[in-house]
């Protein structure tokens, strides 16, 4: 695989677009339509590859109605159902694509490659006891064919690697399909640098530690080209949050939080965006030691929910089950980094949350719990995160309950409820297989990696040599988060080695404005090692 540096050489000398018109990358997709709906067709294929699925099914209806013979407006439409690495389609999801594809074949297309296109999505949609898994690894080869047979199309080429990227099992730690779709975007960067899926699905590709610096030049110019579309706006996020590189993260997402806004004020969707922004945007803020605008992010969301919750019937399906997720995650995070475990340990679950999202909240009370040594909270709260996990794995998202995020999630709970317990040999034995696993695969963007939770657990229970090799290791993974630089210090500090505490408390100060921003306590003992230590400490 070709080095970031190589599509920095292609991408930095391109011109950046101005604001005063709609840009969502550039798409020309060869069709038989009517020449009056090209412009249309080619927005509702760029805006398929932004993800942003509900404009494209409008711009695609009123391509289908300007054009009744145009085919491959109805695949467009059917495309819109399949989110490919948001989730599965529900049964009116499916219902709905297959409508679709029964549409597009009468009458047929006009066009061996377009029947191409409607064949591979027909298949996907066709109704009949095939699993999911089955579904997408039939359209993932069939796409594989149809760029074959057509390798100069390159919305072709980008459908294929993000079916590869949609076809990972659940489960799956290889990152095969990752490399795999990466051999097919790379060399389609040279002569598309504006494509808007080419430099999206390299993001997603890479949204992994190993792979992220893969990703850097693709997230800085997908933020150039497509800055209209909130998800687009957003996606540089994925990758600077893997780097550590927080000011460029909130940039990104601050940007994403505007395309919102104003696609709201044009009657466009944009809501949904705005709420992951705002995590992504907490996040980074707490990363950086703004803990004012952390707490702001909590308010605005606040606010956005009560917006929405008051207007029910602008509420889709989605977005009720993910108001519930967002009113939970974010709170969680901010007790957590602020390591505040009282506050942690008395969150209640929102109404409405779904299983997998109440889980989330007694994921929390748990660490909480371990830290605090409350061994009859955690044990209680594990017993409700298990009746959580069983009602999981008995719900429509079962698939869910087998996910490699599920896995280390649970091997966290149980490694601290029994760290709690005073079961340190179990509980660092589970953390240390849950950091294992998260290794091959990466912590979620805003997360807490598995390997930074034993390294606290080994430094609470004065083993600082060895919690100090784990946070190494976990801040090569997850660079410049503020407690894994603070607590690797503490441990360098604990065996004798100033200079390498210093070094870290160094980066923590430059990854956060020297704590400007911040009343924490860790920034005055890290100005009180420096005082005291005479040693530089920038």
């Amino acid at each position: 695989m070709k080095s970031s540096a190589a599509f920095l050489l292609v991408l930095a000398a391109l011109p950046a677009h101005s604001e005063s018109t709609e840009h969502l990358g550039t798409v020309s997709f060869s069709n038989s339509c009517s020449p009056a709906v090209q412009a249309s067709l080619n927005r509702g294929v760029a805006l398929l590859h932004d993800f942003w699925y509900e404009e494209s099914r409008k711009q695609f209806e009123q391509v289908s109605q300007a054009d009744p013979s145009c085919a491959m407006a109805h695949w467009g439409a059917a495309m819109t159902e399949f989110h490919q690495i948001w989730g599965r389609p529900n049964e009116k999801s499916m219902a709905t694509g297959w409508g679709e594809m029964q549409k597009a074949d009468t009458p047929p297309a006009k066009t061996a490659r377009e029947r191409e296109y409607i064949a591979a999505l027909s298949g996907f949609y066709k109704p009949g006891k095939q699993s999911y898994q089955d579904r997408v690894e039939a359209y993932s080869a069939a796409m594989a064919k149809l760029y074959a047979d057509y390798p100069d199309d390159v919305d072709a080429g980008a459908f294929y690697a993000l079916s590869l990227l949609a076809a990972v099992p659940a489960n799956d730690t290889s990152l095969s399909s990752e490399h795999k779709a990466m051999a097919v975007l790379t060399p389609l960067v040279p002569k598309n640098p504006d494509h808007p899926g080419v430099v999206h699905y390299i993001i997603h590709a890479c949204d992994t530690p190993s792979l992220a610096p893969e990703g850097l030049a693709a997230a800085v110019r997908y933020g150039e080209i497509a800055p209209s579309a909130p998800h687009s706006a957003h996606m540089p996020g994925h990758i600077f949050a893997r780097l550590g590189m927080w000011p460029q993260d909130i940039d990104a997402n601050l940007a994403s939080v505007a395309a919102s806004e104003s696609a709201e004020t044009k009657h466009q969707s944009g809501a949904m965006d705005q709420f992951h922004s705002y995590d992504f945007l907490l996040y980074a803020y707490l990363q950086s030691g703004q803990d004012a605008r952390a707490k702001g992010v909590l308010e605005s969301l606040t606010r956005l929910s009560n917006h929405f919750e008051a207007m029910p019937d602008m509420l889709n399906s989605r977005m009720e089950g993910m108001l519930p997720y967002y009113r939970t995650k974010l709170p969680v995070f901010y007790s957590l980094e602020m390591r505040d475990w009282k506050a942690a340990a008395a969150l209640e679950p929102v109404a409405g949350a779904l299983p997998e999202t109440q889980e989330l909240t007694y994921w929390a009370r748990i660490v909480a719990d371990g830290h605090l040594r409350d061994a009859s909270a955690a044990g209680a709260n594990l017993a409700r995160y298990e009746t959580l996990l069983g009602q999981l794995r008995k719900s429509k998202h079962a698939y869910m309950a087998d996910t490699t995020g599920q896995r280390i999630e649970h091997g966290e709970v149980l490694a601290w409820a029994a760290f709690a317990d005073g079961k340190q040999e179990s509980a660092l034995r589970q953390m240390r297989e849950a950091a294992d696993l998260q290794d091959k695969v990466g912590q979620g963007e805003v997360d807490i990696p598995a390997r930074e939770m034993l390294a606290d657990m080994l430094l609470d229970i004065h083993q600082p040599q060895q919690a100090l090799v784990e946070y190494d290791l976990s801040l090569k993974m997850s660079p410049n988060r503020l407690n894994g630089l603070f607590h690797a210090g503490l441990a360098a500090e604990a065996v004798g080695d100033q200079p390498r505490a210093a070094k870290y408390y160094s980066l923590l100060l430059k990854s956060t404005g020297d704590g400007s921003q911040s009343g924490r306590p860790e920034f005055a003992h890290v100005k009180s090692f420096a005082a005291t230590t005479q040693l530089a400490v920038k």
